[in-house]
This record gives structure tokens, C-alpha cells and sequence, in this order.
């Protein structure tokens, strides 16, 4: 998952909602738990209280030692946390008793707390106990009539409550996490299955700009199946498009190159006519011009097709065979070094053409030596584009700076000893630059001119 990609934005969403319903979940649990054990503990020191009571109300003849049994024995070990205390409230005749636990301590009154009762008349709450410790503690008023107004209350340790809470927490969080993992785990399946289809476009339109496919084909989900459909449409609109243009360019070349002819014959009839001379001089130059541009509309929209590619060493290897064929008589060593894998994203005839045109070049100037080195180079820092470089090199005389600066111009030769039309360097210039390559001169470590050309890689 990249940065700013589709996936990376699904799952970090939706990693965020579950962590965030997760904490939310969790919290309202243990809450859920805590007032669950608070009512839990509530209802044991309930039964404490009612024992008492059911004590005070005992009749005096019955009556032994308060209280005549509680079932706890926390109550009677010193500062233990379990207490119980009744205070009577009648006027004048204040008197409180409580459990051994409390020695010579008292529990406080909840009312003076703040804590308001309830339904039944009864206060829960928390107080702190002797021994600074916080106390869950139940009071309630007990009116017996004549026998008295009576104060009851039990406490007991927090500390309970608070283990019990704590031991679930953990329990809670182990829990929570384990599930967070899978849902995560889960997450990220949904993501990856969901994008899956968008991925399948993807490796299709690359695989139709390397050539490996023409369509986009296979079953896509409703709600991509209109995008592939478009982009069907788009390469067939392409294809149409780049077959059209072809056909008006050879439409055209046909509707210029007869009237041309005609006034080239004509002029050809009257070689006394300085005027006829004139008309053949201008008659090369625009079939040169037209020839030119109509090759480069050629060229244009063979470049605009999408999904051409072309493999670099059997091109290379044949024209090494035909120029061996043809400088034979010369006994030229041609070394070669091709990487299988390298690629032109481009047609097969503009590649021979280019490379065609700088190994004739280094065969009619070489010495005896000849070298030509494929190579597969990846994107850099500027462009993350790979590229194709071939480099030719050759131990003839070479150029100067300045040579080499003036060879790529159109028709401009520098030596009229060798044979050809000086285009040869300019046509790889303007094909190269068409596929958004170059060409670069220099020297070459043979001691003669280095040829090297880049072009992209499919």
C-alpha cells in the first residue's frame, strides 16, 4: 500500500473505524461490568444488613448477643474491611455498636456524604474506611417504633470490587486486541479483494503498452465494467484514429507525387530552358521536403499506436549478417553485445531504419573494427521511464566537436569521398526524438566515432 493510493485510504479508514468502535465497545463493557459487580456486592451486603435488622427486631427475651449471627467472619478480625455499625438516633439516647473489625473506629454516614437514597430508602455508595481504604458501604434507616430509630450500615472492601473489574479489563483487552489483529487481517483481505479488478486493469493496460495484449478482456464488476468498456473504446477509437491518418498520408504522397512528376518531365524536355533548370532545382527540393514530412506523419502516427514493441538483438543480429554481407570485401570484425531482454516500445521498421543507418555509417568508415553494445538501462531520479541504449562505435577517423555537431543536419555530408545523401544521421535524429529518444556523438574508445542511441524500453 503506497502512499495516496486507493487501498492505503480504504484501510486506513477502515482500521480507524473498527479501533475507534473497538475503544468505544470496550469502555461501555467494562462499565456495563463494573455496575454489574457493584450490584453483585450490593446485594451481599444487603444480606448482612437484613441480618441485623432481623436482629434489632428480635423481642428482648430472645434477645442475646448483638448480633446473634452475621455468617461472616471478616467482622470479627480487626481492621479486616468488612465492618457493620448500628446507631441509634433517638434523642437522647445516642448509642452505637459495631462489628470487632472496626475497633475502636466508625464508619461515616453516607448521607453526610451527599449520596441520595433510594427506592427503598437505601444509600450505596463508597467511603473511605479506617485504614484509608475505599469501602463499598450499604446504610439504611430502620424505624422499630417504641424500640427505637435505628442507623444500620455494612461495609465492605473495594478492593474486591476493583480485581474482579481489573481481571475482566485484561480479560477485555486481550480480547479486544486478538479481535483488532483479525479484523485488521480482515481489513486488509477486503481491501485487496475489492481493488483486485482495478488491479487486473492495471496489469492489462500495461501489458497492451508492452505489446503483450490489444484489449482490455475478462469479467469485471458492475461498477468497473463501464471503465473498461471506455477504455475499449478508447483504444479502438486510437487504432482508428492512427489507421486513418495513415491512409491520408498516403493519400496525400499519391496526389503530390504525380503533378510533381509531370513538372519535373516537362522541365527534363527543355534542358536548354534556364527557367526548366530552375523547376528542376526546386522540383528535388520539395519532393525532398515532401518526402520528409510525409515520412514524419508516417512516423507520428506509427508512434501514437499503442502496445507496439519490438525486440532489440534479432534486429540488431540481422543487420549485422546484411552489413558483413555487404562489406565482406573489407574483412570488418563486427563485435556485438545484445541483452535479450532489452525492448523497444516502438515498430520494428523504424528501429532498423535507425540502427540500419548508424551501422552502415560505422561499416563505411571503420578501419577493421566494428562494435555495437545493447543494453537495458532503468529509470533514473528525472525519469522513472527504462531505456534502451545502443551504442555503435567504430576505429575509423572519427569526428571533431564541431564535426560532430554539424553531422545530424539534414544533407549536409562532410566528406564527398563516401557514397550516400547525408540524411542518414538526421533521419535517426527525427526518428528518435519522435519515440521521445536521442542521439548522442561522441568518441568512441576505438579511436572513431561513437554513435550511442537511447530510446524508451517496452
Amino acid at each position: 500500500m503506497r502512499a495516496n493510493s486507493l487501498a492505503l485510504r480504504l484501510f486506513v479508514s477502515a482500521t480507524a473505524w473498527a479501533v475507534i468502535i473497538l475503544f468505544i465497545t470496550g469502555i461501555v463493557l467494562s462499565s456495563l461490568y463494573r455496575h454489574a459487580v457493584e450490584r453483585s456486592f450490593d446485594r451481599r451486603l444487603n444480606v448482612y444488613l437484613r441480618t441485623l435488622v432481623a436482629d434489632l427486631a428480635a423481642p428482648e427475651d430472645a434477645a442475646g448477643e448483638f448480633p446473634q449471627s452475621i455468617g461472616e467472619p471478616l467482622f470479627e478480625l480487626p481492621l479486616s474491611g468488612w465492618y457493620w455499625q448500628v446507631t441509634r438516633l433517638d434523642p437522647g439516647k445516642h448509642e452505637v455498636r459495631a462489628s470487632r473489625s472496626l475497633w475502636d473506629r466508625g464508619l461515616p454516614h453516607l448521607e453526610n456524604e451527599g449520596v441520595a437514597p433510594g427506592p427503598d430508602g437505601s444509600r450505596e455508595g463508597y467511603v473511605t474506611g479506617p485504614e484509608h481504604q475505599t469501602l463499598r458501604q450499604v446504610e439504611r434507616d430502620i424505624d422499630l417504633g417504641n424500640e427505637g430509630h435505628y442507623l444500620v450500615a455494612v461495609a465492605g472492601d473495594a478492593a474486591e470490587i476493583d480485581g474482579e473489574i481489573d481481571s475482566f479489563d485484561q480479560a477485555l483487552a486481550i480480547t479486544f486486541t486478538i479481535l483488532a489483529a483479525v479484523l485488521l487481517l480482515t481489513t486488509m483481505f477486503q481491501v485487496r479483494f475489492g481493488l483486485a479488478p482495478l488491479k487486473r486493469i492495471t496489469n492489462s493496460l500495461a501489458a497492451i503498452r508492452a505489446g503483450r495484449g490489444e484489449r482490455l478482456t475478462g469479467e469485471f464488476p458492475e461498477e468497473i465494467a463501464p471503465l473498461a468498456r471506455e477504455t475499449n473504446a478508447l483504444i479502438d477509437a486510437n487504432k482508428e484514429i492512427v489507421e486513418r491518418a495513415r491512409t491520408h498520408v498516403g493519400n496525400l504522397a499519391h496526389a503530390l507525387k504525380t503533378p510533381l512528376s509531370v513538372m519535373v518531365n516537362e522541365a527534363s524536355a527543355r534542358p536548354s530552358d534556364p527557367l526548366a533548370g530552375k523547376v528542376l532545382e526546386q522540383g528535388a527540393i520539395i519532393r525532398d521536403q515532401v518526402a520528409r514530412h510525409l515520412e514524419r506523419a508516417r512516423l507520428a502516427a506509427r508512434h501514437s499506436v499503442v502496445g507496439t514493441v519490438t525486440d532489440v538483438a534479432p534486429v540488431v543480429t540481422s543487420l549485422v549478417r546484411t552489413m558483413e554481407k555487404i562489406h565482406h570485401d573489407r574483412g570488418l570484425a563486427v563485435d556485438v553485445r545484445a541483452d535479450d531482454t532489452a525492448r523497444f516500445r516502438g515498430e520494428r521498421p523504424d528501429l532498423e531504419e535507425m540502427i540500419g543507418n548508424l551501422v552502415d555509417n560505422a561499416c563505411k568508415w571503420a578501419g577493421s573494427r566494428v562494435s555495437i553494445e545493447v543494453v537495458r538501462a532503468p529509470g533514473t531520479a528525472e525519469s522513472s521511464t527504462e531505456t534502451v541504449h545502443i551504442t555503435v562505435d567504430d576505429d575509423g577517423p572519427g569526428l571533431t566537436a564541431a564535426e560532430r555537431e554539424q553531422a545530424a543536419k539534414r544533407g549536409l555530408r562532410l566528406d564527398e569521398s563516401k557514397p550516400g545523401s547525408g540524411l542518414g544521421l538526421s533521419i535517426v535524429t527525427d526518428l528518435a526524438t519522435l519515440y521521445g529518444g536521442n542521439l548522442k556523438l561522441g568518441a568512441a574508445p576505438l579511436g572513431g566515432l561513437r554513435a550511442e542511441l537511447v530510446l524508451p524500453a517496452g
